[in-house]
């Protein structure tokens, strides 16, 4: 049935040929009981796979984070949006905070990503990440969402490729050959012990002065995290763009002495390209017929700032 026949009204509309399909028809505690065994496995539930596979055979409507604009332009690109796809990962660190971001957001990417192998995808696009620190103990919840999507021509993908971009840059950046592969993620900690504010090259009074020992330590940092980045990187590109980073700078006093600890996260959509090669621009005359600030001078906020703001549940 073609999409402009629904407005012709003498067509049955999808929900009244049948009632909807259920996800799982046993009881809650069945279900919870094939979700514990899945997590144990490393596999998906079957009740989830059948879900994604109806969505990718077009049994089920599809579900996108698309725009209209972007919609639009699915067609002229050859990419058609089949489901939504998540992964969650309930982490517990123990002695390092930071390194436990970098093996919490892994563990859920993987997990979205064999929601996408089932669903037959070739990529995930406009990846949205959510973080909510729990009050249990020392943990925190790692959530990623995002578009599968399936170019025509391509066979499925294995291990889809994740890109924190939306979906018209993602088809933009194919288009000027560079071809996003994945996410990157570089993680540093330091402690700094300080045993009186000489050390940190303080001299006193109201003088303004730069305190260049915890600068540079907080450069050091910085410095580690953005290497850990290239680093994870080379496994599957050469450069990374649309990076978010998050980095703090702790004081903590004992007895008369200070130490500061210092954590850096900075994580980014790997992409992969010629070396050294010019990317084509088009660029044409427009009139910008608006009233006020052009939207073209507008920053697009990136979903998958998750250390930007304090989010709460079901806000990605």
């Amino acid at each position: 049935m073609s999409w402009f026949d629904r407005f012709k009204g003498n067509t049955p509309s999808p929900s009244s040929q049948g009632a909807p399909q259920q996800d799982f028809a046993g009881s809650n505690a069945e279900r919870q009981a094939e979700w514990e065994s899945a997590l144990h496995h490393h596999r998906l539930p079957a009740f989830v796979k059948q879900r994604l596979s109806d969505a990718s055979s077009g049994k089920l409507p599809w579900i996108s984070t698309m725009t209209p604009a972007e919609l639009a332009q699915t067609h002229r690109y050859k990419v058609r949006p089949i489901a939504m796809v998540s992964g969650t990962c309930w982490y517990h660190y123990g002695y390092s905070w930071t390194n436990g971001h970098t093996a919490g957001w892994h563990q859920a990417l993987k997990r979205m990503q064999q929601e996408a192998v089932a669903a037959g995808a070739n990529a995930i696009v406009d990846v949205r990440m959510r973080k909510i620190n729990l009050h249990v103990g020392a943990s925190m919840d790692f959530t990623v969402m995002g578009t599968a999507i399936r170019v025509e021509g391509l066979p499925p993908n294995p291990e889809p490729v994740v890109a924190t971009v939306t979906a018209l840059e993602f088809m933009r950046l194919l288009e000027a050959d560079i071809v996003p592969t994945g996410i990157a993620i570089g993680a540093h900690y330091e402690w700094l012990n300080s045993y009186s504010w000489a050390n940190l090259d303080a001299k006193g009074g109201w003088i303004n002065q730069p305190l260049t020992e915890l600068g540079n330590f907080w450069e050091r940092v910085r410095r580690k995290a953005l290497l850990q980045l290239r680093q994870d990187t080379q496994r599957d590109g050469n450069g990374v763009l649309a990076h978010t980073h998050f980095g703090e700078l702790l004081k903590v006093e004992e007895q008369n002495a200070a130490r500061y600890l210092g954590r850096h996260i900075v994580i980014g959509t790997v992409v992969d390209s010629k070396r050294y090669g010019a990317v084509p621009h088009d660029i044409r005359h427009v009139v910008d017929m608006c009233d006020g600030t052009s939207p073209m001078l507008e920053e697009r906020q990136h979903g998958h700032n998750a250390y930007d703001t304090n989010q709460e549940e079901g806000s990605i």
